[in-house]
């Protein structure tokens, strides 16, 4: 928003009020002195004029000088009566005796032959000097010049004070005079002050338009607007810096270019980290956080920003901002929750100017939950695989050391002994084979010979075998029945037939294995809209909830002493798992403890239509 500037507060009317100070201060300082040296001129042009010629004082000076004063003050009288001067208002002339000879006035012609007793001619007769003063008579409201001159009488030997010539004068005209040229000069002076004020005033526009026009474009810069540019008017002080101004423009703009392509540039590439990025300030609140680091701390910008990172990454109870800022430590964090698991690597570094301060820290999130649960699998794998490889062996070199110390000689304990070893040697073969395929398929070098067969059939030719191996078992066979839910339409799926098989016999040996003798075991097979489910159901113990999430894991066994009596690897079910991931479909198992167990295989499924052939 334009916020204008009040004229009384702008730099126009300052400028013009400095330019008009500066006259009136000077037409102040050029009337002073004009005033007084005018006053002064008048005044000793005054006193000029007032002065009596010499043959009246000559003429005073021989009347004082007679023995007969009688003639002489009438003499006196005629003399001073006969000065014609307008200026004067009284002459007053006085023997060396202080005694008044003589008056101008002739309204107090009674003065005469009285002793004066104006001080002003008693110190001159006692001084033998002229006397000058001006004085104001305040019932008149008058200035007055008065002059008290010695007259001496030389035409002696000596020189002899006869008495003293008293003139008092109206200066009233004088003032006037300079009262109306002062006048004169005050009208002058504030006719001069206006046009000065008013020339100040343009000539304060013309200085501050292009300031005021550099003011704009700069908050138009503040603004982030780099459009147009201020006019440059010359080449002085203000046009050199218009021309910066806009130097800076181009400057700042492509400044704020640079800037904002690294700001996006650097958003781009936050965003797009799958690691989470925290950038706080040297006192470790957070300034900037990408989504990956707001995913990992389920929270949103608003709640992060600003906070301590210890408290966000919840690390004050075991490190302190100084910690991390000298160390640059590298920590594991445990976020994981009921609902998820989820560990972070947080690698600090520090944000240093060239100066060498310390302006913030950055710390990198990277999510090692996997490679975590990875290393586990790993370790847990190698950890079962012993455990499973040395038992078969224990018991082989149990048995094999007894056919050593002689038992081969025991035509009735030697073939025992020679059977069960040839038994763990096939069991350890059937691991290390299952451990192989697995191998092949973790490393994507296994490869589907799929081919288009009819799933009914083949579903029904698997179960047809267990069925000839009930009809076909020896006594100690266990008693089962196998009940099957098929659709009536034929489907055809692409799949890898000897896989396949091994997947539902290995389910079915375990619906077998763990079902009780006389048990139905239910195969249903039906169809989606894209997808054929296959379903093996037994009436076994079934899994306990806290076990069904690690069924399809490696080496797992619900019931490990059962499982490895009846001869299983523990790997059947990962195996099956894997086969059906590379079908592109999916395995599951749902089961109650004591109500049985069902195992389903989905697999993906295009419907044939009337009229489609494949050779």
């Amino acid at each position: 928003m334009k916020k204008r500037t009040a004229f009384f507060k702008s730099i126009n009317f300052k400028i013009a009020l400095v330019f008009a100070m500066l006259l009136v201060v000077t037409l102040e300082v050029v009337g002073v002195i004009f005033v007084r040296q005018l006053e002064q001129q008048n005044l000793n042009q005054f006193k000029i004029q007032i002065q009596l010629q010499p043959y009246y004082d000559n003429a005073i000076i021989d009347q004082l000088s007679r023995s007969n004063t009688k003639s002489a003050d009438r003499q006196i009288g005629q003399i001073i009566a006969n000065v014609n001067n307008q200026n004067i208002t009284e002459i007053r002339v006085v023997d060396n005796k202080g005694t008044i000879r003589g008056t101008s006035n002739g309204n107090n012609q009674s003065i005469v032959g009285q002793k004066t007793t104006d001080s002003n001619v008693k110190n001159v007769i006692y001084n033998t000097r002229t006397y000058q003063q001006v004085s104001y008579d305040k019932q008149n409201n008058t200035r007055y010049y008065i002059s008290a001159v010695p007259l001496i009488n030389t035409s002696g030997a000596t020189n002899n004070l006869v008495g003293v010539l008293y003139i008092r004068a109206n200066l009233e005209s004088v003032y006037q005079n300079v009262n109306n040229i002062t006048l004169i000069f005050v009208v002058a002076a504030l006719v001069a002050v206006t046009i000065g004020l008013v020339l100040a005033i343009f000539i304060a526009r013309a200085i501050t338009r292009p300031i005021e026009e550099m003011r704009l474009r700069t908050m138009q810069i503040a603004r982030g607007d780099y459009s147009g540019h201020v006019q440059v008017y010359g080449d002085d002080e203000l046009g050199q810096l218009a021309s910066a101004v806009n130097n800076l423009s181009v400057r700042v703009e492509e400044a704020q270019e640079l800037t904002e392509s690294e700001r996006r540039r650097l958003d781009s590439v936050l965003g797009y980290m799958t690691d989470g990025v925290i950038a706080t300030d040297r006192r470790g609140k957070i300034t900037i956080i990408n989504e990956m680091a707001t995913d990992f701390l389920n929270a949103t910008d608003d709640q992060i920003v600003g906070k301590s990172i210890l408290d966000i990454l919840d690390l004050r109870d075991s490190f302190t901002l100084r910690d991390l800022l000298e160390n640059e430590e590298q920590v594991v964090l445990d976020f994981s929750t009921d609902e998820q698991d989820l560990i972070l690597h947080a690698s600090f570094a520090l944000i240093q100017r060239e100066s060498g301060f310390i302006s913030g820290l950055v710390c990198v999130l990277h999510d090692i939950t996997e490679q975590q649960k990875i290393d586990q699998d790993r370790k847990e794998f190698v950890s079962n695989v012993s455990h499973e490889l040395r038992t078969p062996l224990t018991s082989m070199r149990s048995y094999i050391e007894a056919l050593v110390d002689g038992a081969w000689k025991d035509p009735e304990v030697a073939p025992n002994f020679l059977q069960v070893t040839q038994e763990e040697t096939d069991r350890m073969m059937r691991m290390i084979n299952d451990l192989l395929n697995l191998s092949r398929m973790d490393s994507g070098t296994a490869k589907l010979d799929l081919e288009m067969v009819n799933l009914n059939e083949m579903f029904n030719h698997i179960l047809d075998r267990f069925d000839m191996i009930i009809k076909n078992g020896d006594k100690n066979q266990k008693n089962y029945s196998i009940k099957r839910d098929f659709t009536r339409r034929d489907i055809w799926v692409e799949v890898d037939t000897d896989r396949l098989q091994q997947v539902l016999d290995n389910i079915m040996n375990n619906a077998i294995k763990y079902s009780p003798d006389g048990g139905i075991i239910t195969c249903r097979l039906l169809e989606t809209h894209n997808h054929v489910i296959m379903s093996i159901t037994d009436q076994g113990l079934g899994i306990p909830k806290d076990a069904l999430p690690h069924v399809f894991d490696r080496f797992y066994r619900v019931d490990k002493a059962r499982s490895r009596a009846q001869g299983g690897t523990g790997l059947g079910l990962a195996i099956s798992k894997e086969v059906i991931q590379m079908h592109g479909g999916r395995i599951w198992v749902e089961s109650k403890e004591g109500e049985g167990s069902t195992f389903y295989i989905s697999l993906p499924y295009e419907p044939l239509e009337e009229g489609d052939t494949w050779e």
